[in-house]
């Protein structure tokens, strides 16, 4: 009777493909066509090459490095010796690395659960993911804590995200709902304001902020949404969509009466949302319910910063309120807010902390400083703020995104101020006009 060694099939398997591996230059021009293309990086080559060599390798190495990077534990032996004569029976020391399931091949890499050993936290294998994506020799390791005991490792074998260009364009799923790019997965990346009504997005010059926001603008235009933006800077970004936005505020100055006129149609949906009963303006009857609004702020830190002067104070504490105001009434009654801002910190004041918790979906691009990271994103994923810091200067348009604490890289489809003027002119047809805020802007906040 033939008793079938397990250890013996992985040992003989990994001989197999290091043979193949070593022997590649011969056979690998003797393949038919189709799987000389796969072998060189085509559709199947992941499935067919890519996905057991990493497998092999990642179990050859696994003990090597939980040993490396402490993740071991180490039992001592039941038995020791007592004394100069006396030796008893026992076992030697050994580094006992935490279990590695079953390897789950996906699109783009492979998924392994790893069950802890009591003491073992979630943290001590998110610190080093960098050492299994050296050791495995994949593009990207990830860590995510999915059950007590057990971490999940995401490990991509090529990066998605190099050539935004090339990507195709994704149909969007439903109304307010935005493809902005692809995640690291391959994924279409949603912005879905019917899910996560508030964004706040982060990120420092040439990081891709405002390509973000340009495809962002560039996906609702389609739809039949009112874009308000407010650009401090003089309208130099958004004023690319000036065809496609039902208003536009380029100062301060401006963007007090715009948000004011909102705060009012805020109301007036209450009042209405009201007399029918119902408890959001998406309960009213399709033919009553008011159009949605989207309102997208540049550079909010040009709303908060005073300038030292009497009168720049309260406009900073005016903005300051009635963006906190419209963040917390907008949700049910289709308002919705993007904030955009190069740092986002303690220093524009409470009224920046006090906004921010109305902002689920968060958004971290490349950052200068560890305190902005650690605002967009430290409160919801505290895993996610190392990552951010990770981002490098040649990954334009690469971000960390976050919604309820589960985090993941992504980045937004390039959008080129042609393409954007061209995209403008194209949905001009679509924008809705709103007479409250032309007449609060004229009328420098009085809407009566």
């Amino acid at each position: 009777m033939i008793i079938l060694r397990w250890d013996w099939v992985f040992w003989a398997v990994g001989v197999v493909v290091a043979f193949a591996l070593m022997s590649q230059w011969w056979w690998q021009p003797r393949l038919p066509v189709w799987m000389q293309r796969a072998a060189k990086g085509g559709p199947w080559g992941w499935y067919l090459f890519g996905y057991p060599v990493t497998v092999v390798r990642m179990v050859a190495t696994w003990r090597r490095l939980c040993t490396t990077a402490d993740l071991t534990v180490v039992r001592r032996p039941r038995y020791t010796m007592i004394g100069k004569d006396q030796m008893v029976r026992g076992t030697s020391v050994r580094p006992l690395p935490p279990r590695l399931g079953l390897p789950m091949v996906t699109a783009t890499g492979l998924t392994v659960r790893v069950h802890l050993h009591p003491g073992q936290t979630p943290k001590q294998f998110i610190m080093n993911a960098e050492v299994f994506t050296h050791g495995w020799r994949v593009h990207s390791v990830r860590v995510l804590s999915v059950r007590r005991g057990e971490v999940l490792i995401i490990a991509t074998a090529r990066n998605p995200l190099a050539d935004s260009s090339a990507w195709g364009r994704f149909p969007a799923p439903r109304l307010l709902a935005a493809v902005v790019g692809r995640t690291e997965d391959g994924s279409p990346w949603v912005f879905d304001f019917r899910s996560v009504p508030h964004w706040l997005i982060a990120g420092a010059t040439q990081s891709g902020k405002s390509t973000l926001l340009a495809s962002l603008v560039t996906e609702l235009g389609a739809q039949p949404v009112a874009l308000v933006a407010i650009d401090c800077k003089g309208g130099m970004e958004l004023g690319l969509f000036g065809r496609r936005l039902s208003a536009l505020a380029t100062s301060r100055e401006e963007a007090v009466p715009l948000l004011s006129g909102i705060l009012s149609e805020l109301q007036d949906r209450m009042a209405a949302c009201r007399s029918a009963g119902v408890r959001s303006v998406w309960d009213l009857p399709e033919h009553e319910r008011p159009v949605p609004i989207v309102v997208i702020v540049d550079e909010v830190a040009e709303l908060y910063l005073s300038g030292g002067s009497l009168l720049g104070r309260k406009d900073a504490v005016e903005c300051s309120t009635l963006l906190l105001r419209i963040g917390q009434l907008g949700a049910a009654l289709g308002v919705h807010l993007v904030i955009a801002a190069q740092r986002f910190g303690s220093e524009l004041g409470p009224g920046a902390t006090a906004l921010r918790a109305q902002l689920a979906g968060r958004v971290c691009h490349r950052v200068n400083d560890e305190m902005t990271a650690e605002m967009v994103l430290g409160d919801l994923s505290p895993d996610a703020v190392v990552v951010a810091q990770t981002i490098t200067e040649t990954e334009k348009g690469v971000a960390v995104t976050t919604v309820g604490g589960a985090w993941m890289r992504a980045r937004s489809s390039l959008v080129s101020p042609a393409d954007a003027r061209r995209w403008a002119e194209h949905n001009s047809g679509r924008t809705p006009v709103l007479p409250g805020l032309s007449r609060a802007m004229t009328s420098g906040g009085d809407t009566a």
